[in-house]
């Protein structure tokens, strides 16, 4: 039975689910979102936070295009830090801890309130798919193999769209495992997706399975805190999204702890290590490397005498503790004798036990640039489907695919975001062209553009890009290019003043701690000096303008890092030119002489579309790169001869 026919349809609920349904909903096309449980759209299954380094990035980001997280977690968070704040502002990292039933509510009703889209709770069995005849256009030209043409539910129900968004999650066939017990389910006790696994391999996707854990969940009542180091929510409270009013979200905070496990732990971990599934071969799937068990850590760092462990609220109405630093799957007997060694858990009760969840996911290599799957028109991916970790890297591809099932439905230019960017252009192109083999996590040393991609700057680097895209209003859009010119006039104001070596100004630089002036300087030179910054030369600065926080934040990074801006911006120029290098889509890699066998695999697998990003490729080295230039020069002037 046909059930309904729409424009998109995004399967899961989770934060990639989240993200696509509002995007083609708010771009205006009619959308289903189907979730196996509608009380648990926007869930966290694991950690109770939002952002954290080079996450705060891509929720920025998400934020500047558009999207919903940052709001979200604006009006719902229990703690707010800035990290790395001593370090330089490429890395500062903007981190929350939320209310997590709070989050899941406020997540549920925006996209219930939202029009355009329809929440539906109900099992995807099934893909439907039309193969493509040979004489069409679309499968000469870009390579497909089939097109969607809609879904199947459990019930036999059949939904048809232009667009399909897997958003799975760690869903498909998945099953949780603590020591020898093993749980066919999703995570925490969810129901899995057990039969859409078998549609996808059957249209010939390629799947392999990967793991994540989770650490246990005490009762806080059972906790000794004074055991524990305290942890402080900043003041003033810095919001995630640039709408939101810093005025509106300022309140009383909750507070996290700080401890750490012992040799005594790491003993009892050791004597039990072969009950751990991981190291007892029971565990199929490769787990995250930088997200690691605690008995990897004892594993693999046996010279650590100890772990940070952090103990951290889950929300408001829980005594519910997260144990931060302590994922496991070992058997509950073993995890009761370890968390019990940490100082301040030696009476800790356990709520929920510590668990590892397999789960089926993309294998590499199969993504187009726009996160459509590269054999099947229509079929686009994102998050831990596509072989990464994270609610923030999941929220990031499933507005970006979001959009570009949109932009390719009305027929318009798919979005796009390159490495120099923003922190969603390098997820996208490590997860198109390098070969995960472990679930991919964002890291501030990914970004090789970092000190162009702040946090603080998102809005001016990607606003435009979600304006276009129809996910930003006029109104937010003309606010953009107000900002942007008082930036550029307050920067020319103040390198067009300049400061002598008079008494008073010399008594200020006294009394600032830095050197006296020989001759005249620029107040843009002063606030160059490590000791000084904008605030500070105010009374040397007459007839400063009145300017929001956030346009003084800008004049003065760019100003005191403006010689390492521009040097970064000049590898960017350089950058560019490799990504301009297009690589025609119809060329034959065995005819390009010389090329390792390795490199004409790989580019043949991936596709790459341009000759920058078939340098990124794994397997693909710069000898490779010069002898495709050679190629493609000789190419190109054959064809223009032609």
């Amino acid at each position: 039975m046909l059930a309904d026919s729409v424009d998109v349809i995004v399967i899961g609920g989770g934060h990639a689910g989240c993200e696509a349904g509002l995007s083609a909903a708010r771009i205006g096309l009619k959308t289903i979102l189907f979730t196996l449980s509608v009380d648990n759209i926007a869930f966290m299954p694991c950690n109770p936070h939002i952002g954290g380094s080079s996450k705060g990035h891509l929720v920025r980001e998400i934020d500047a295009l558009g999207g919903e997280m940052g709001k979200n977690i604006d009006k719902t968070y229990l703690q707010s830090k800035m990290l790395n704040k001593s370090k330089g502002p490429a890395i500062h990292s903007l981190r929350a801890q939320a209310d997590k039933l709070e989050y899941s509510k406020s997540m549920k009703m925006i996209l219930q309130n939202q029009e355009n889209l329809i929440i539906k709770q109900s099992e995807i069995s099934e893909i439907i798919f039309e193969d493509f005849k040979e004489t069409d256009d679309e499968f000469i030209n870009h390579g497909y193999e089939k097109k969607i043409k809609g879904v199947k539910t459990v019930t036999g129900l059949v939904y048809e769209a232009k667009a399909i968004i897997l958003c799975t999650g760690t869903y498909l066939k998945s099953r949780c495992l603590c020591g020898e017990s093993i749980s066919y389910t999703g995570p925490n006790g969810l129901q899995p997706s057990n039969l859409l696994s078998d549609s996808l391999i059957k249209a010939g996707v390629e799947l392999r399975r990967f793991k994540t854990g989770t650490p246990a969940r005490m009762d806080g009542n059972s906790i000794d805190f004074s055991k524990m180091e305290i942890q402080y929510g900043d003041t003033p409270v810095v919001p995630f999204s640039f709408d939101t009013n810093p005025d509106d979200i300022q309140k009383e905070q909750f507070n996290c702890w700080l401890t750490y496990t012992n040799e005594k732990t790491h003993e009892i971990i050791r004597n039990n290590i072969n009950r751990s599934p991981i190291y007892a071969g029971i565990i199929e799937g490769i787990g995250p490397r930088y997200c690691p068990s605690i008995e990897d850590k004892v594993v693999k760092f046996p010279d650590k005498i100890r772990h940070q462990v952090f103990i951290e609220p889950e929300g408001t109405y829980t005594n519910e503790m997260y144990v931060d630093g302590m994922s496991s799957s070992m058997p509950e007997d073993v995890q009761v004798q370890m968390y019990r060694t940490v100082p301040g858990l030696e009476k800790c009760i356990i709520v929920k036990n510590a668990y590892a969840i397999e789960y089926d996911c993309l294998c590499s290599g199969q993504l187009a640039p726009t996160l459509e799957i590269k054999k099947i028109k229509g079929l686009f991916s994102a998050g831990q489907f596509n072989g990464s970790s994270g609610y923030e890297e999941a929220a990031a591809q499933g507005l970006y695919a979001g959009i570009n099932a949109c932009m390719q439905i009305l027929g318009k230019p798919y979005i796009s975001i390159d490495r120099s960017e923003g922190y969603i252009g390098v997820l996208v192109d490590d997860i198109v062209t390098k070969d995960n083999l472990e679930p991919y996590r964002m890291m501030t040393s990914r970004a090789e553009y970092r000190l162009l991609l702040r946090q603080d700057n998102a809005d001016i680097r990607l606003r435009k890009k979600g304006y276009e895209a129809g996910l930003i209003s006029e109104e937010k859009y003309k606010s953009l290019i107000l900002k942007e010119k008082q930036i550029e006039d307050e920067m020319n104001r103040l390198k067009s003043i300049k400061v002598g070596a008079s008494s008073n100004v010399q008594d200020f630089m006294e009394r600032h701690n830095s050197p006296k002036l020989k001759t005249a300087v620029s107040l843009a030179e002063l606030i160059c000096r490590p000791e000084l910054d904008y605030q500070s030369i105010e009374e040397l600065d007459m007839d400063r303008p009145e300017l929001s926080k956030d346009i003084i934040e800008q004049v003065e990074i760019n100003i005191k890092y403006e010689g390492y801006i521009d040097r970064q911006k000049r590898q960017v120029e350089k950058f560019r030119k490799m990504e301009n290098k297009r690589i025609p889509s119809d060329i034959n890699y065995d005819d390009v002489l010389s090329l390792r066998l390795e490199a004409r695999a790989n580019l043949k697998k991936i596709k790459p579309v341009n000759v920058g990003q078939a340098s990124r490729i794994s397997g693909v080295n710069p000898a490779d790169i010069s002898v495709l230039l050679v190629y493609l020069e000789n190419y190109s002037r054959n064809n223009y001869n032609h």
